[in-house]
């Protein structure tokens, strides 16, 4: 992400300097045409993310998800309540502890002030404001709606981040448990079974199948050791690269939507998501090939993300969306699909996103919590079979050096 400054030519031929932050000129560009305005010129500077602020890298990572969807929300309150904008945002202003967040919204009292915009205020703020935000609450200004605009974004954005909560909450608790499992088991192979075997060797206690099995694994953990982490730190070096290379990245997804249960758990996810997104930018007015575009800016797998670029190809050459769609089934549910086409033909593609997004959201929320419910059993399962397979390995010599005795 680089920082701008910039001149550009209004519709009405004034010309003006701003600054703006983006990840490239291009990107700069495009954010200055698709408000319908000429580049003249532009100057990239150091980073810089806040003016004032030293240009601290990465600062903006600082302002969370929920501090966001309160800011739209309250907004959206106060301006439907007949408060002014920059009013508004003062109060805003002093109720946000967050300093980060603090000064951005004091940047953007002072970008209104000037005569900007909301949404163009918020463009200069990419790191923090996605292009979904700034899409509708232009689309607000323009219609004049706004406060609808920023209560719409505020639950679209909730409903996303609770969505992203559940699946998360259902997966860390068995990740947890497995993580600690295997910490355990390699720490009672290097350094607790070497003292209990040795004695066993010692004693001339023959060893059972079991037993052997415990004391070939320790004996590997300590004559290689260093290999074995220097194989792991491979692995996980290796799995980052890929997922940083646009192939690679396509083949881990992949491969994660081939897993049985978190595969349709991802394609229900994505398919509430899509619906979501797409509903609320149709339903505040944004353009239909905007609103796909910014749809799959919100999608992080790229099958699913390929899916929407393609639909938006269609979309300009005058198709439907719909039948791109249907060539994906096995991405998308059949069940979005044809809700899609249903309000491609009554005009309605918005109310039925909605519903699709809705009836998703809670199929997701019932098959986390029901993923929660059968985990803890067998995991239960799972430690109790570990824990009995090595008091055995470990409780039968005995029973042979007592029988000697």
């Amino acid at each position: 992400m680089a920082h701008f400054t910039f001149k550009a030519k209004k519709s009405s031929g004034e010309i003006y300097s701003g600054e703006s932050d983006a990840s490239d000129r291009y990107d700069l560009y495009h954010m200055i045409r698709e408000n319908g305005e000429e580049v003249v010129s532009v100057e990239e500077h150091s980073q810089r993310l806040i003016p004032g602020l030293g240009g601290l890298h990465g600062i903006f990572k600082r302002v969370k998800t929920i501090e966001k969807i309160n800011f739209a929300r309250n907004l959206g309150s106060m301006l439907q309540a007949g408060l002014a904008l920059s009013r508004a945002l003062s109060v805003l202003e002093r109720q946000t502890r967050n300093k980060t967040f603090k000064a951005i919204v004091a940047s953007l009292i002072a970008e209104i002030g000037k005569g900007m915009t909301l949404s163009d205020a918020l463009s200069k703020h990419p790191l923090v404001f996605s292009r979904l935000f700034i899409s509708m609450v232009h689309a607000g200004e323009q219609s004049g709606t706004l406060a609808e605009s920023l209560k719409v974004v505020a639950m679209q954005m909730d409903n996303a981040h609770a969505l992203e909560r559940r699946v998360k909450g259902a997966l860390i608790y068995p990740a947890v448990i497995v993580c600690v499992m295997v910490i355990i088991a390699i720490l009672m192979f290097v350094f607790v079974v070497p003292t209990l075997l040795k004695t066993f060797v010692e004693l001339n206690v023959p060893l059972p199948l079991t037993t052997r099995l415990v004391l070939n694994t320790s004996n590997i953990f300590q004559d290689y050791w260093l290999v074995i982490l220097a194989v792991f730190i491979l692995i996980v070096a290796g799995a980052y690269w890929a997922i940083k290379t646009p192939t690679g990245k396509s083949l881990i997804q992949a491969l994660i939507l081939r897993i049985p249960v978190i595969g349709l758990l991802i394609r229900e996810v994505n398919a509430a998501r899509t619906g979501r997104t797409l509903s609320s930018l149709l339903n505040s007015g944004v353009d239909v090939v905007e609103s796909v575009n910014i749809t799959a800016d919100v999608l992080q797998n790229v099958h699913f993300k390929a899916v929407l670029e393609q639909a938006r190809d269609a979309i300009k050459k005058g198709e439907l969306m719909s039948s791109v769609f249907n060539s994906h089934t096995d991405l998308y549910p059949v069940f979005l699909v044809e809700m899609m086409s249903v309000g491609e033909e009554t005009g309605k593609i918005g109310e039925m996103l909605l519903g699709v997004a809705v009836y998703y959201e809670d199929d997701v929320a019932q098959k986390t919590k029901d993923m929660s419910t059968i985990i803890e059993p067998v995991l239960m399962i799972v430690i109790a079979a570990a824990v009995g397979f090595f008091a055995i390995a470990m409780i039968s010599p005995m029973y042979s050096l007592v029988n000697a005795i």
